[in-house]
């Protein structure tokens, strides 16, 4: 069995193997070089034979991935907590200390672990290696991630997400006090130059994919922030990326943030999945959802209320 991706270039890019590893975040470069020595990929029609052609915009890609080899992925009783379900659909509120997928060092304790046993059938489900896996959150940021539960959903709810038609929004905690009430990042991301672990901004040219944030002042806690963003296109660390180019990093991000402490014990970046919106793959309605911040999070709204009303 195989898993099948259409895409269709939305600008001129980079290399089609760097192109396809930041649209497919699931997949490694590597991995993406060896399908296309495979001949699973094709562009307009004909197969590719180079790792090294660039883009066009509306040319088409094709991708085949052969089914994946099965790991030994046990379901663990794992308590979830669930802000929708039905037979094809299941939305969770994701804490900051749960990994999404099994991975060297993070075999056990997984969200994927989770799953097997509340949904004994999700294996098969977009690849055994993530069953039912759609998008991720990074390994921090808590709030709401989809599940889809049937082959039809999962190809139903990654369309929307690559058509941008699905609404994912955060709330976040930042350093500093933005001058506006609210505004857009429109900046490329692409792979840090030196640290490949990084994103950043990176020029169009230079291999960087249009990436656009919205964001809005909620609330104004002294030297922080709390802001809401709407994501208009989805890259990889987007929002961290953004908020530290332009100069109000993300409270407690070990990566792109200043370092500086708060004086306030955070599991990771201070940034929440608050609301997700998408379309359900069977009755065509809309399925919203709004998931609670996490105890640690609303801890240090209160701490920064309290200073902010203090020093005022």
């Amino acid at each position: 069995m195989l898993n099948e991706f259409y895409l269709e270039v939305e600008e001129n890019s980079a290399r089609i193997d760097r192109y396809l590893a930041e649209e497919l975040p699931d997949l490694s470069r590597s991995r993406i070089q060896q399908l296309i020595e495979q001949g699973k990929v094709q562009v307009n029609g004909k197969i590719c034979t180079s790792k090294k052609i660039n883009l066009k915009v509306g040319d088409r890609i094709t991708l085949e991935v052969p089914e994946a080899q099965p790991l030994e992925l046990q379901a663990e009783d794992i308590p979830l907590d669930i802000l929708y379900e039905d037979d094809q659909l299941l939305i969770l509120n994701k804490p900051a200390d749960l990994v999404v997928h099994p991975a060297p060092g993070h075999s056990h304790g997984t969200l994927v672990n989770a799953l097997l046993a509340h949904c004994p059938d999700l294996p098969g489900i977009g690849g055994v290696q993530r069953p039912g896996i759609v998008h991720r959150l990074d390994k921090d940021t808590t709030g709401a991630i989809a599940i889809a539960k049937t082959d039809i959903a999962y190809k139903h709810i990654q369309a929307q997400l690559q058509a941008k038609t699905a609404r994912r929004e955060y709330l976040g905690v930042v350093y500093g006090a933005p001058k506006t009430a609210s505004g857009k990042v429109d900046l490329p991301i692409g792979r840090h130059p030196q640290d490949r672990k990084k994103m950043a901004v990176v020029p169009i040219e230079e291999g960087g994919r249009s990436a656009i944030t919205h964001w809005q002042i909620q609330e104004r806690l002294g030297n922080f922030t709390l802001i809401h963003f709407q994501l208009e296109t989805g890259r990889t660390h987007q929002i961290r990326v953004h908020s530290a180019k332009i100069g109000h990093p993300i409270v407690g991000d070990p990566v792109y943030g200043s370092g500086r402490s708060v004086g306030v014990n955070l599991p990771g970046q201070a940034l929440h999945a608050w609301r997700l919106r998408l379309q359900h793959p069977i009755t065509g309605d809309w399925v919203e959802v709004t998931a609670t911040p996490p105890q640690s999070f609303t801890t240090l709204l209160e701490i920064l209320r309290r200073r902010a009303s203090i020093s005022s």
